[in-house]
């Protein structure tokens, strides 16, 4: 019977999840020297190249497509396995969570999501990184460990739980003129608007509807976040169009008044998605329990108070 090296399964794991053996090695906190010398091993012992030089990069073999899913749950299994009592070692984990979500959600969730977190893994921290076009390898490589965000398609091995719909409403300073009366898709679109830029920048649902319907919005200042909008909403004459979680979460703090549409914008559904080999991490799986409750915490819980207090403290000093 031939044995073989059971560290090199996590090995081909990283490289087969990565694509690099730099990436890989430091993911496995390797050398990259150490982790090509792996991937050597791994080639003798499948009898298969595994990856492959194109161009600047490496590209998997049939044998290694073929391989990627079992190999992710075999090593995830052993890391389960291994991890069984880990409950009692949370009180001594130390674990920084990398969380890609939009702006708005750190400043909804963020504060109530660490103390969820820490009930549990005290020593926990969290991090939100801003969402980005470019960096669709994130979630396979490890750089972050969880995505919250709309729904789309992240590719196949990504794995998503749904977490709420939001609707979009409008916002504008107390004592807008707009408030004032009725608003109509007539006196809504002749407003100044600010928008939040979109990541495909193609035009809004919004946007479509209100053409539709034959108006137009008039877009003076374009932001790279729903808060930032909401800011400038505050502060100015413009108009913002935001989602109503984060709108009636902090439009109080921001002197803000929140209003209805005059056109009705399909919601948008929010999910959380991870890469499979977090999948059976106990730390992690604590992680996405404790998302998958906030909604429904931030609806009914003094979230939104604390929130409004500690902003207005904020802005007196």
């Amino acid at each position: 019977m031939k044995f073989i090296d059971l560290n090199l399964l996590a090995a081909l794991d990283a490289l087969l999840s990565t694509g690099s053996v730099t990436a890989a090695a430091e993911r496995m906190h390797l050398s990259p020297p150490a982790m090509s010398h792996a991937l050597a091993r791994l080639r003798e012992a499948l009898g298969d190249p595994l990856l492959v030089r194109a161009g600047r990069g490496l590209m998997p073999t049939p044998r290694a497509v073929e391989l990627r899913e079992p190999v992710r749950r075999l090593v995830a299994e052993a890391s389960e396995l291994m991890q069984a009592g880990a409950e009692t070692r949370f009180a001594q984990t130390r674990r920084e969570f990398v969380i890609r979500a939009p702006e708005g959600a750190g400043i909804v969730y963020g504060a109530t999501m660490l103390a969820m977190v820490q009930q549990r893994v005290p020593l926990a921290s969290l991090r939100f990184v801003a969402e980005s076009d470019s960096d669709a390898m994130a979630l396979r490589e490890g750089r972050v460990d969880l995505e919250i965000g709309a729904a789309y398609d992240r590719g196949p091995e990504v794995l998503s739980a749904p977490l709420y719909e939001q609707q979009l409403v409008g916002v504008a300073r107390k004592g807008h003129a707009l408030l004032a009366g009725r608003v109509t898709l007539k006196r809504f679109a002749a407003e100044a608007h600010v928008a939040v830029a979109r990541r495909d920048r193609t035009l809004t649902p919004l946007d479509r509807l209100l053409g539709e319907a034959g108006v137009a919005r008039r877009v003076l200042l374009t932001v790279p976040s729903t808060y930032g909008a909401m800011m400038a909403a505050g502060i100015s004459d413009l108009v913002a169009s935001v989602p109503d979680r984060i709108a009636h979460t902090v439009a109080a703090a921001l002197d803000l008044v929140v209003f209805k549409l005059p056109v009705v914008v399909p919601p948008e559904q929010v999910v959380q998605a991870w890469h499979p080999r977090l999948d059976a991490d106990p730390a992690h799986r604590w992680l996405r329990e404790c998302v998958e409750t906030l909604p429904a915490r931030v609806r009914h819980g003094p979230l939104r108070e604390r929130a409004h207090r500690a902003m207005l403290g904020f802005d007196e000093r």
